[in-house]
């Protein structure tokens, strides 16, 4: 298959282009740092890569890779947690995700042989926050600014239906794998700080990187898979259980919990993503018989750490 990617050189973006290598796709890396993809993806080890620069919030004439092409999948957006959300970076947030989505349906839009699926990111922050709701593919969303940026980041790839494109919205949870979100959180474990966020029953809904990637591998070729995609493991944890996991699987206390104030007077608004959760079941994905290799916290962190 030829697939244009977006979002390539990310956490999720450099283990899937390593799988559709692999698999002797064509990859088309849409990259607003040439140069840096140049570097993460070399010829030698990718000789399946190309790689198109574009500005994600513009047209241009990046916009002619996509035609003839199989699948678009669409992975950009700028990181949410980590940081004080200002109005500045709330626009930034909004317009990684919505305005470059939109640009991209522009130009499947213009595309003279138009790809046959187009699977755009999204995030289970759709569903807003509870401590004893469940949510699946079928559950209403919430009001908070998280929801709001994923109903309206959705909203912008609806258009491709229209054009006889398959639309998969994939909403995914925290994505574990060496690197990302483990690798903030194991130097403070690995020195005997770690503990659990708050109250510690907050949901923490998750998947292991690799099933994240062959889910999407997996919707590639599924013509049942249409619209919401949850990509979450079936077994969602609190917060207080996946501490227990994380410090369990690399041999360490976790005594010293972080309480919620210091979170708030840190970094306002954006507390939300670390104190606040959602348990999130993967109901489409388990219906169209979708096997997890990692279904437990304690599987995919072994596996981690191994």
């Amino acid at each position: 298959m030829k697939i244009v990617l977006t979002g390539a050189t990310g956490f999720v973006g450099v283990k899937l282009v390593e799988r559709l290598q692999a698999l002797n796709h064509q990859i088309i890396v849409l990259a607003r740092n040439p140069q840096k993809a140049a570097n993460q993806f070399s010829k030698a080890l990718f000789p399946n890569v190309e790689i198109v620069g574009y500005d994600p919030l513009k047209s241009g004439d990046w916009a002619e890779a996509i035609a003839g092409s199989n699948a678009v999948i669409n992975l950009a957006g700028e990181p949410l947690a980590g940081v004080r959300w200002t109005d500045k970076r709330k626009q930034e947030i909004r317009d990684s995700r919505i305005l470059t989505t939109k640009i991209l349906v522009e130009a499947i839009a213009k595309a003279s042989v138009k790809p046959e699926v187009l699977i755009s990111g999204s995030a289970i922050g759709f569903y807003g926050t509870s401590l004893d709701q469940s949510f699946d593919e079928y559950s209403d969303g919430g009001q908070d600014f998280l929801a709001n940026v994923c109903r309206d980041w959705e909203a912008a790839a609806d258009g491709v239906t229209d054009l006889g494109v398959r639309l998969v919205k994939l909403r995914t949870g925290i994505v574990l794998g060496m690197g990302g979100a483990i690798a903030k959180m194991l130097p403070i474990f690995q020195v005997g700080g770690g503990g659990k966020i708050g109250s510690g029953k907050q949901w923490f809904s998750w998947i292991h990187r690799d099933d994240l990637v062959n889910l999407i591998l997996f919707t590639l070729t599924n013509s049942q898979i249409v619209g919401v995609l949850n990509g979450t493991a079936p077994q969602p944890v609190t917060n207080d259980d996946f501490t227990v996991a994380f410090a369990k699987a690399i041999k360490r206390p976790a005594f010293l919990p972080v309480p919620a104030a210091a979170l708030i007077l840190l970094f306002g608004e954006s507390a939300i993503v670390l104190l606040d959760g959602q348990r999130v079941l993967p109901k489409k994905a388990e219906i169209n018989k979708f096997v997890f290799r990692y279904p437990d916290i304690d599987a995919a962190l072994t596996e981690i750490f191994a």
